[in-house]
């Protein structure tokens, strides 16, 4: 099931992710940048805390970029890309 960006947040702070207002900021001021879709800023954001165990603005912004550089638009293609980058193996 897929869902939208503010739907994912709140899916996160009821696991106990919570992210203050100004990396909330951050978030969707990466996608408005980047003019990336919900899908990629979902994949970076959760590809981001798996690699670098905590949210990190800047490696998070990469990853979009990458993403949207790349048409990556599924969680399936994400993991390959990291992969093929060695930041997940």
């Amino acid at each position: 099931m897929t869902c939208d960006l503010a739907e994912y947040l709140d899916r996160l702070y009821a696991k106990g992710f919570k992210f203050g207002d100004e990396t909330i900021r951050f978030i969707y001021f990466g996608k408005s940048y980047t003019g990336a879709v919900d899908s990629q800023v979902i994949s970076a954001i959760e590809l981001t805390l798996k690699i670098q165990k905590s949210f990190e603005g800047s490696f998070f912004m990469s990853l979009l970029e990458i993403f949207v550089e790349g048409e990556v638009m599924t969680k399936a293609m994400a993991l390959e890309k990291v992969r093929s980058l060695r930041l997940l193996v």
